[in-house]
């Protein structure tokens, strides 16, 4: 759905500025980056600052109450200050509840709607059709995605597939942004190929179910370099695997097939790393959220184990689902005790507009959700810290994200966080580093051989005892085929 309710605020060739607030997760990030594209490619400039904002595009997320809240207040805030604002996102497939709050925002879309997006901007912001002043001619909505990133130049998120076909009942995904619809796997691979010609040294892998991509086009293949490759998830993981740089699996739900895609983290050629969305541990909970392979987590965390034993597991998890018992709880206090996952994340039940939860009898008042979750991170710290603890003493490879020059008794470049291979950017641990001998030598996306000399709940410390170069089978843009 798209409203207008605000006339055209320019006309002729001067530049427009765009400001631009992008909410919620990384899926959400990717669709700002194509915008972001589309805006820089018809000649718009995008601004941080309201001030100097004609208007505002608000990416919004409305996957819980806390998030959708945030979304609205961001519009509020960027209605007041501009008094013109688009709103496109997730939270942009309810429109109701945005214009129940701010009945004056110039235009809403929904998710993944690049195109609606600019038709909006246009019709604020009419873009210079002067053949001899515009920046490009012509229309420009097939352009490239990713040219503009909103992460830094070392890392980006590659997003597979849209959508999802589940119907776990504390998620409104589905509603918001349709059944799952998988990208070719040619289409996912030239990305990738563009993106580390560019400089990225790692490609994480993000969609809402990664496991199922390609099931609904049904694994057909497509071209990449000359070759056909099948949309399959360990297909495309081996591919990308060949690149030479570090690819990282999110959103992976535990099906029989992800046993190959660990096979390869064993061999090398992706990292030993997954997000698995596991959510709970009790099985009436688990069939009551709807999830799948509900009690048979921990049997499945064990042969990925045997299967590669340097593997990371991150999680998430639901506390204080309606219904759940003291007695499920601890079943799920338990499950980390034995499963030891590396690196877990929570958050207390809320109620979804539109979520079949919300109708499950057994609320649990919200003093006992917060109770069970300060139970919960005690435990998971626990758990990560010895798990961290293990790592002292040992060589590890580290890619570096920024300096670290806060102290003032060292020389800029001696001080370094970077992260390891078990480690995803904001929401994992880092790793604080001196640089030694090497100070000045060490570039932003680099990676080096680290010794780790000590640990706490998340993070680790150590010092730089080797360069370790990038060998990318991607020629690099302006090295001439250089690595």
């Amino acid at each position: 759905m798209t409203q207008q309710t605000a006339p055209p605020l320019s006309t002729g060739a001067e530049i427009k500025k765009i400001g631009f607030i992008s909410l919620g997760c990384p899926k959400a990030l990717v669709d700002s980056e194509r915008i972001l594209t589309q805006l820089r490619a018809e000649g718009y400039s995008v601004t941080s600052s309201y001030e100097d904002a004609d208007t505002v595009i608000v990416n919004t997320c409305g996957f819980i109450t806390p998030a959708v809240e945030e979304s609205l207040n961001a519009i509020g805030e960027a209605l007041d200050a501009t008094g013109r604002v688009i709103v496109t996102g997730c939270l942009g497939e309810r429109p109701e509840t945005i214009l129940a709050r701010h009945p004056k925002v110039a235009a809403i879309t929904g998710s993944e709607a690049v195109d609606d997006v600019m038709a909006a901007v246009h019709r604020l912001l009419p873009p210079d059709l002067n053949p001899f002043t515009a920046l490009i001619p012509g229309q420009t909505s097939n352009m490239v995605p990713g040219q503009v990133k909103l992460t830094p130049r070392h890392y980006a998120y590659l997003k597979v597939a849209e959508g999802c076909n589940h119907k776990c009942s504390f998620c409104i995904i589905p509603k918001l942004r349709g059944l799952q619809v998988s990208r070719d796997a040619g289409a996912v691979l030239y990305e990738a190929y563009r993106l580390i010609a560019g400089g990225t040294r790692e490609v994480m892998i993000i969609s809402q179910d990664t496991s199922a991509y390609g099931v609904d086009i049904r694994h057909r293949e497509s071209e990449f370099q000359e070759r056909q490759i099948p949309a399959h998830l360990t297909d495309l993981a081996r591919e990308l695997g060949s690149l030479g740089v570090w690819v990282r699996m999110h959103y992976v739900y535990p099906y029989p097939h992800v046993d190959k895609v660990v096979e390869l983290m064993a061999q090398g050629k992706i990292l030993p790393y997954l997000d698995v969305p596991l959510q709970h541990a009790s099985p009436r909970i688990l069939k009551l959220m709807r999830r799948p392979g509900a009690g048979r987590q921990l049997d499945t965390i064990r042969r990925w184990r045997a299967i590669c034993p340097e593997l990371t597991i991150r999680s998430t998890f639901i506390v204080g689902f309606p219904g759940e018992t003291e007695s499920e709880f601890q079943e799920l206090l338990d499950f980390l005790e034995a499963a030891q996952l590396d690196r877990v994340g929570a958050f207390t039940y809320s109620d979804v507009p539109e979520a079949d939860a919300n109708d499950l009898p057994g609320a649990v008042p919200e003093e006992v959700k917060q109770e069970r979750l300060a139970r919960f991170m005690e435990v998971s710290q626990r758990i990560s810290t010895a798990r961290l603890a293990q790592k002292v003493g040992r060589t590890v490879q580290v890619i570096i994200d920024e300096y670290n020059d806060d102290v003032e008794d060292t020389l800029a470049g001696t001080r370094l966080i970077g992260r390891t291979a078990g480690d995803a950017p904001g929401i994992d641990g880092q790793v604080y580093l001196y640089a030694a001998g090497f100070a000045g030598t060490i570039k932003i996306g680099d990676r080096v051989q680290a010794i780790i000399e000590d640990s706490d709940e998340y993070d680790l410390f150590g010092e730089v005892v080797a360069l370790d170069p990038w060998q990318t089978s991607v020629p690099q843009l302006g090295h001439f085929g250089g690595h």
